[in-house]
């Protein structure tokens, strides 16, 4: 071309160079291509528009999801859109790969986009070369986008603010990595660092705590919502002088701050720098952006999940008591394990309550356990609401029937008397015991909820059943009867939650054989027990009141145990050892209007008998006591009292059986004929019972009977003592009774 001739037109020029021209306007939906462009799409080469769709098809999908991103990021930050993307055939196969290079604009107006661009293909880069090694493996857009499938994974897996800013101390960005790293976070009008990887101790001087209108980079990205790239040490000096000779010795040569954003609102700043001079390319800036998002997402995640287990925390701590000081003659341990998911807070709950004139030294005492139905915020609001009316009733002196049916009223009052709670009816169980440390009685009623259970001294575990009402809040009217039982000396009483019983996928019948095996066969204090119970569910994880708090629960578990020390000098045990002593005991009432509980009675004593050496006395025990509590249900007007007790004896075992009541009728000896449908009773425990008798007891009477434990067989299936306890006994009870006194 000689001097003075006219230049050529701009579309020969890139024609020229391979380069084609476009442009897009996203109010129109219109792509308009010259004749170069419309080649490097695999088009016919001549100039054409296209619609949006028919560009789309055109193009990889992955890439067209991230024009919009990369044009709104080069607005917002007034530069130009830079993004390759991959050319497709009509066969969906990649043909080139080309480069756009874009300036876009915004018409307000309009509420749309205006690009004019070109478009170049590009050589992916040859292994080995320098570009090559800055791909990191050669194939820059899979590792790009494996290393943000993996940071966004890795983000989302971390559960605090520590684990996140551990985990963006450690991604390593496909070919440039920042070799320093800073989170800001804002603090009402102050900038303060939460984060810093990268730098010796000393450096983070220049990034204390400072004001939001201070002249510095990460203070000017929280004002404005935009980035800040610095590509070399000019640049950071000519914008930022005052702040340049504080980092100047720190031997960075650029730096890039990004604001962290989540719903519209810039909540820090994150920085990276670099010991090598980086440009920034609007890939590199893309790949900056995307790992800032994800970042702020993984800060607020977390920063809710800190608030929720420190409101969890303090809900814990004020809403389950402490067991206050030592009770003489008696040991207290509770646990309380809440289940997971969401806020770990619901609605299981214990106490222990000092009763009217009662001293920190001694005195009666009430325990408390329930369980609220949820495990929810709700639930455990009304938890405490309702722990503060039972202690509220106790405290004023009502006895544990009256505490019961009072509460009954209060929860029925807040559940189904508020218009805004009638569609969440809530209702709770709640086993109320007041205890009298001196004498061991143990005054029980029960709304609904699990029976106690009694570790005897022996080690022997027994379900101990008590009458009962319905659960709390459901009828205000409901009556909760009272049972009265005595812990004796060396023994433990378990009382718990439903969560304890059931969880791991049990039913009642399965979870408590568990819990009983683990009663059973623990040898140690209470508290080792507590734990033994805990561990003995969820494993060794599991934690109780004031640690921390378990990961997944099932279901709420409260625990708590009474024992009453054994008497001194009963068997010299080992410390911390509950030490076994020579009576076991069970005692039961049943009622006339309770004809079911000889059936529980029964099954009492079988449990009772759990290490008897022979079966068929077992079944001859069980069999009498069903006769001897029918015939006062049959024949009297009076209830029956069961007392069961296991002695060891200079001979051996022996097991005595005694029933009570009120009738002074006392029985005497029938003989029935072979169609007689009664009159055996008498029969039968003179033929089974090794001895036997009838007690007047001034108003009523008791029948009993003892079996004697036989002793062990040889080889030869002779006994080693010398009697015979298989033969029945010759000895009668006084008089010539009869059955329709009461007794068989």
């Amino acid at each position: 071309m000689r001097t003075g001739e006219p230049l050529p037109a701009v579309g020969e020029v890139l024609a020229a160079l391979a380069t084609g021209l476009w442009f897009w306007d996203t109010a129109t939906e219109a792509v308009s291509v010259d004749a170069e462009a419309a080649r490097l799409l695999g088009l016919p080469a001549k100039a054409a528009t296209l619609t949006e769709a028919q560009t789309r098809a055109r193009l990889h999908p992955v890439d067209w999801n991230e024009i919009a991103g990369i044009v709104g990021l080069a607005v917002a930050e007034g530069t130009l859109a830079e993004v390759r993307v991959r050319v497709m055939d009509e066969h969906g196969r990649v043909i080139r790969v080309v480069r756009s290079r874009s300036k876009p604009s915004y018409d307000p107006e309009r509420h749309a986009f205006q690009l004019i661009g070109t478009l170049q293909e590009v050589t992916e880069p040859t292994p080995g070369s320098p570009a090559g090694r800055s791909a990191v493996t050669g194939d820059w857009r899979r590792s790009r986008e494996a290393f943000l499938l993996d940071a966004g994974r890795a983000l989302a897996e971390a559960r605090s603010t520590a684990e996140v800013l551990r985990v963006a101390a450690g991604l390593s960005m496909p070919g440039f990595s920042p070799d320093g790293l800073a989170v800001f976070e804002v603090a009402g009008d102050r900038l303060s660092i939460i984060g810093l990887h990268g730098y010796q101790p000393g450096d983070e001087d220049p990034f204390s705590p400072m004001a939001l209108e201070a002249d510095y980079p990460a203070a000017e990205v929280i004002r404005t919502g935009r980035a800040v790239y610095l590509s070399s040490p000019g640049d950071y000096k000519n914008r930022y002088p005052a702040m340049w000779q504080l980092i100047e010795h720190l031997g960075r040569e650029s730096w890039a701050y990004l604001p962290l954003t989540v719903a519209g609102r810039t909540m820090g700043a994150w920085m990276a720098s670099f010991a090598y001079p980086v440009a920034f390319t609007p890939d590199e800036r893309s790949v900056l952006t995307t790992i800032a998002r994800m970042l702020a997402q993984a800060l607020s995640r977390a920063g809710v999940a800190e608030s929720e287990r420190a409101l969890t925390d303090g809900l814990q701590r004020s809403m389950l008591p402490t067991l206050g000081p030592r009770i003489p003659g008696m040991n207290v341990a509770a646990r309380y394990v809440p289940t997971g998911g969401g806020l770990q807070v619901g609605g299981d709950w214990y106490d222990m309550i000092p009763l009217p004139g009662s001293t920190a030294g001694g005195g009666r005492i009430a325990l408390v356990i329930g369980d609220v139905q949820g495990h929810d915020v709700r639930a455990a609001g009304l938890m405490g609401q309702l722990r503060i009316a039972l202690r509220a009733y106790a405290s004023e002196g009502h006895r544990p029937d009256a505490v019961l049916s009072r509460a009954s009223r209060f929860l029925h009052g807040m559940t189904y008397g508020s218009p805004e709670d009638a569609s969440d009816l809530r209702f709770a169980t709640c086993l109320y015991i007041e205890a009298d440390p001196v004498t061991g009685t143990l005054d029980i009623a029960r709304a609904g909820h699990p029976d106690p259970a009694i570790r005897m001294a022996d080690g022997t575990v027994l379900a101990r059943p008590t009458a009962g009402g319905l659960p709390l809040g459901i009828d205000p009217d409901a009556d909760y009867p009272t049972t009265r039982i005595t812990l004796e000396p060396g023994e433990t009483m378990l009382i718990c939650t439903d969560g304890l019983i059931e969880t791991g996928g049990h039913d009642l019948d399965t979870g408590w054989q568990r819990i009983r095996t683990i009663l059973e066969e623990h040898e140690g204090d209470l508290e080792e027990l507590a734990d033994a119970l805990v561990q003995g569910v969820h494993g060794p994880s599991s934690h109780h009141t004031t640690g921390p708090l378990a990961d997944r629960r099932e279901d709420d578990i409260a625990v708590l145990l009474l024992s009453r020390p054994a008497a001194e000098g009963s068997e010299n045990a080992p410390a911390g050892v509950i030490p076994a002593r020579t009576v076991r005991r069970t005692m039961m009432s049943v009622a006339q209007a309770e004809p079911e509980r000889v059936a529980v009675a029964r099954q009492q004593l079988r449990e009772l008998l759990h290490d008897w050496t022979s079966l068929d006395q077992i079944d001859s025990a069980v069999l009498l006591l069903s006769e001897m509590l029918t015939n006062v249900l049959v024949h009297t007007d009076a209830d029956a009292l069961l007392l069961a007790e296991v002695r060891d004896e200079v001979d051996g075992r022996r097991i005595r059986i005694e029933v009570t009541d009120t009738s002074d009728d006392l029985p005497h000896k029938r003989r029935p004929g072979e169609l007689a449908s009664s009159g055996r009773g008498l029969v039968l425990i003179e033929l089974l019972a090794d001895t036997w008798g009838v007690d007047p007891r001034g108003e009523g009477k008791s029948i009993w009977f003892e079996l004697h434990e036989p002793e062990p067989k040889d080889a030869e299936g002779y006994g080693t003592g010398g009697y015979e306890p298989e033969g029945a006994g010759d000895s009668a009870g006084p008089g010539d009774p009869g059955d329709s006194g009461g007794a068989p």
